[in-house]
């Protein structure tokens, strides 16, 4: 927890999402936070994301975001995104930017940590030519944790995208809007020196990942092999 709190400071810090000076170790901060995060989801029974789930993964998605207003508007944000390939390895995290969040009564929130299961090929690929709205172009419900063992069932299983999300406030409901993410190539530019965009950094070999992006691959591949 403390790691994950220290993390999160930092890439807050670094984050400015307006800011052109922002930095590779800025950026680099935001995918470790990302990996505290999923780190700490799977940490607890009543947060983490059972196995059935992570065996019908196609993707991950990991989101950090902020809150601006008293009650609902959380208003940027950040995160990352992977795919499982065909041949069943895990891609590098993509960084994602995400924002106009609406979550439900979020009262004295400061920040919502979310990780949204993507259980086909198709919804993924919808950030390569527009932004992405979770809950609108593709359903997604809160999906069960590894204490609710009952709940896991092949029509839960079949849902788009299963959404395991944390606050400082209380969530409410059963079915979710997120607000949207959209490809961030500028960011992907500087982390990984390369101007390859998000199609062929999820899809291709063509990038080797940085030694401070391999654990929260090792991470992912552990948990959906």
């Amino acid at each position: 927890m403390k790691k994950l709190l220290l993390l999160l400071l930092a890439s807050l810090a670094g984050a400015s999402f307006g800011r052109a000076d922002t930095t590779r170790a800025d950026l680099v901060a935001r995918v470790e936070s990302c990996e505290a995060i999923l780190q700490d989801f799977q940490s607890r029974s009543r947060t983490a994301i059972p196995p059935a789930v992570w065996q019908r993964a196609r993707a991950v998605i990991i989101l950090n975001q902020f809150k601006a207003g008293f009650l609902l508007g959380i208003q940027e944000g950040y995160g990352v995104i992977m795919v499982k390939r065909a041949d069943g390895r895990w891609s590098i995290p993509v960084l994602i930017s995400a924002g106009e969040t609406s979550l439900g009564f979020q009262l004295g929130a400061k920040a919502v940590e979310s990780v949204f299961i993507v259980t086909d090929d198709a919804t993924p690929r919808m950030l390569f030519n527009r932004r992405f709205n979770v809950g609108v172009d593709a359903k997604a419900v809160i999906g069960p944790k590894a204490a609710e063992s009952e709940r896991v069932n092949e029509e839960l299983l079949r849902t788009p995208m299963l959404a395991y999300v944390k606050s400082a406030g209380v969530f409410a409901g059963a079915t979710v809007k997120a607000g949207r993410i959209a490809r961030n190539d500028k960011a992907n530019f500087s982390l990984y020196n390369t101007r390859y965009t998000m199609p062929e950094l999820l899809y291709s070999d063509w990038v080797q990942a940085p030694a401070e992006i391999q654990p929260l691959m090792a991470m992912v591949q552990r948990l959906a092999p």
